[in-house]
């Protein structure tokens, strides 16, 4: 994933959480909504993550250091990881607090509070719709033919899946509050405002969770895509270099992935040779995957020439 198209997708997310935010507070501050007030710090949360994700990103962009030879890509990772944890306390737990305390002490609305309320939620739908539309445009660039469940749980770029879950908990939560406020304005009951205020703090505990789950993965470091891992396995065989004997990958970040392997070469070969065979094979790996940027070729003798074939090749050669 290019970190532009991420970078986009940041972007429209936070102008409209800003926008959303400043609207649903204005809208508690009349209505006294635990609902508004939820989806307000909900979405003041979501602006903030969005902030983290694109200073992530201007961190991890700086260069290898002696301390830090292999650079800074992970830390996208880490801040994504700190996001988790910002949407689970102050967005999650935050509103199952306003919904336990709105239910202890439940009231309705005076006059038109709750249709202000209302008004407000369905143009922050609209304003949601335009991110969460953005965040699938710019993910599509690099899906593929994955499912979304695939790509938030293979993709090794943070900032689409961040986005793309927030997003959609962010659409899902309005969804309840305007139901909240819905019945509570139709059977004057502020009992149904807990009810949706609660549904959001569910909502964004369970979104914090899978995210922490996958960033947690990434984190500890996860292995080149099974595609990516066939192409490389391809392009390292070649003149001088007779099989991968054994193979690791690691993505140092995003775009940054490290190749350890242990190649076969033949017993003839000079050291000229095998020196020759193994700068072809990393530009090999280069051309067919380009995020392989470290890379680690260790040779050893292809002690399989000479042997006997097995009974399984002796069938085919029969």
């Amino acid at each position: 994933m290019s970190t532009e198209g991420g970078t986009k997708a940041i972007i429209a997310a936070l102008l409209a959480n800003l926008g959303i935010a400043v609207s649903k507070f204005v809208a508690f501050l009349i209505t006294r909504s635990s609902s508004m007030l939820a989806e307000s710090i909900h979405s003041l949360a979501d602006s903030g993550n969005q902030v983290l994700l694109l200073v992530g990103g201007r961190r991890a962009s700086r260069e290898a250091t002696p301390e830090h030879p292999f650079g800074y890509g992970r830390q996208r990772y880490v801040y994504a990881f700190i996001v988790s944890i910002v949407l689970f306390s102050v967005g999650g737990l935050f509103a199952l607090y306003e919904a336990w305390h709105k239910w202890e002490d439940p009231h309705g609305f005076d006059g038109n509070e709750g249709w202000v309320a209302i008004g407000v939620l369905v143009v922050a739908i609209g304003l949601e719709s335009y991110s969460f539309r953005t965040a699938i445009q710019e993910s599509n660039r690099t899906r593929g033919r994955r499912t979304w469940v695939e790509f938030v749980r293979t993709s090794k770029s943070p900032e689409l899946p961040v986005v793309l879950l927030e997003d959609l908990a962010a659409l899902l939560g309005l969804v309840f509050a305007l139901l909240g406020v819905g019945l509570t304005i139709a059977t004057d009951d502020g009992h149904w405002d807990a009810v949706g205020t609660a549904l959001i703090g569910l909502l964004l505990v369970s979104v914090a969770a899978v995210l922490a789950v996958e960033m947690n993965s990434l984190l500890i470091g996860e292995a080149a895509t099974k595609d990516d891992v066939a192409s490389i396995e391809k392009a390292l065989v070649g003149p001088g270099v007779a099989r991968v004997i054994h193979m690791k990958t690691l993505h140092l970040g995003p775009e940054e992935l490290l190749v350890a392997a242990k190649i076969a070469v033949s017993a003839t070969d000079s050291a000229q040779d095998v020196a020759e065979a193994i700068d072809a094979a990393e530009k090999r790996v280069r051309a067919a995957v380009p995020i392989a940027r470290v890379i680690y070729l260790e040779p050893d003798i292809d002690r399989t020439q000479g042997a006997p074939a097995s009974s399984s090749e002796a069938a085919v050669a029969g």
